[in-house]
């Protein structure tokens, strides 16, 4: 008898065809993740009825629980149209489903601002798109033929260029659930499966040595094999874990990318590191007679925001950051992390108000911090991310 390796575990995400209904998995379901972290309590209350003595007498079984959850993921390399492993945790977050953009080639009379293509594409604003290692969004949707990008290419497509798949995650008003799963190794170890998983929060690293998806929020139930009994998450048993299969993918350095702020032409070469938090202000219906688990998650008013650090320089692009934030004028902001087809990933917030800088120059240079600047939209548009 020995120990448990806290490296010898797998994870499996899966979306919820309803709430705490645990979903089914396969191998194709496994995602790669740094850690899950899990708690579950019993609300606390405090007997009033008196005992004879200062002994507390302890309170009686069948009391609510709260569960909590947060996991931790590097960017990784994708494949095929179903979108990467984790798609499914950013679908918890924004709530809407997934836009496959199949891939296509480019038409005559490209420019870098601007795509026409040799067949009708099926884009909507929003969505996006990846050319020779770059991903970039549809700020506009002309015709069933072109788009307009949110930032210019590098490169400029000629008629053939492949435009390759991309898969683009946004916002709708209600959140579905998800189901982590946590499998050990031996298989007599306590195996671990998280049902009615919402996602409160879901935070963007950029520019550490790897870039980080960080989600958190709470679940329904904590559910176990060593515990566990029929019904628990809608099942009749505790679901085994699918055949082991390879799971072989690549990390992307977390100093790979791009950065554009603002509505001119030109790259932000100067950023030091950029957090984007979404938080969507979620609560459990978890009051109500008659059940000791939440029923559903309630999400509130979506909040996304973004950190920004970046070394100062007399250029126009950072005269104009300054000023924008000054007048609270919208700026567009778009970052791409990786610079290869199958290991982009790329969040776009279309009209962000950036707030006035703090001024560093603790440093050898000056650096200008941007805290809590917030993105405003219309309806379910404000962000939207995409692998390419």
């Amino acid at each position: 008898m020995g120990y448990i390796s806290s490296n010898a575990n797998r994870f499996y995400v899966a979306l919820e065809s309803s709430y705490g209904e645990v979903g089914a998995i396969t191998a194709s379901h496994r995602i790669p993740a740094v850690k899950l972290a899990t708690k579950q309590e019993l609300v606390a209350v405090e007997r009033k009825d008196k005992s004879g003595s200062r002994t507390f007498t302890g309170n009686p079984g069948g009391g609510r629980r709260e569960t909590s959850f947060e996991l931790t993921t590097y960017l990784t390399g994708w494949s095929g149209l179903a979108g990467p492993g984790y798609g499914p945790l950013f679908q918890a977050a924004l709530g809407g489903n997934p836009l496959i953009f199949p891939g296509g080639a480019a038409g005559a009379g490209s420019t870098a601002s601007a795509l026409v293509f040799a067949g009708p594409h099926g884009l909507t604003p929003g969505q996006a798109v990846s050319c020779n290692g770059e991903i970039r969004f549809a700020s506009a949707v002309p015709d069933a033929f072109s788009v307009q990008l949110n930032a210019p290419l590098s490169t400029v497509p000629m008629q053939g260029t492949p435009i390759d798949a991309a898969v683009t995650y946004t916002p709708a008003t209600e959140l579905p659930s998800a189901s982590l799963f946590d499998y050990w190794s031996p298989d007599t170890a306590v195996q671990r499966v998280l049902g009615g998983a919402g996602v409160d929060k879901m935070r963007i690293e950029v520019n550490g040595d790897f870039h980080e998806f960080t989600f958190s929020g709470m679940a329904q139930d904590l559910i176990d094999s060593c515990s566990f009994e029929s019904g628990m998450g809608s099942l009749s048993g505790y679901p085994p874990e699918p055949g082991v299969e390879t799971f072989d993918y690549s990390i992307v350095p977390g100093h790979l990318g791009q950065a554009w702020l603002g509505n001119g032409p030109d790259r932000f070469y100067t950023i030091t590191s950029a957090t984007f938090l979404l938080d969507n202000d979620l609560e459990m219906r978890a009051r109500e007679f008659g059940s000791i688990l939440p029923r559903s998650i309630v999400p509130g008013q979506r909040r996304a925001t973004l950190d920004l650090e970046l070394y100062e320089q007399d250029d126009p692009a950072s005269i104009g950051l300054y000023q924008a934030a000054r007048q609270q004028s919208p700026i567009g902001v778009m970052f791409q992390l990786g610079q290869q087809s199958g290991q982009l990933f790329g969040v776009y917030l279309k009209s962000v108000v950036p707030q006035v800088p703090e001024f560093d120059d603790s440093d050898r240079r000056l650096r200008w911090r941007f805290r809590n600047s917030r993105a405003q939209g219309t309806v379910d548009d404000e962000i939207a991310v995409a692998f390419g």
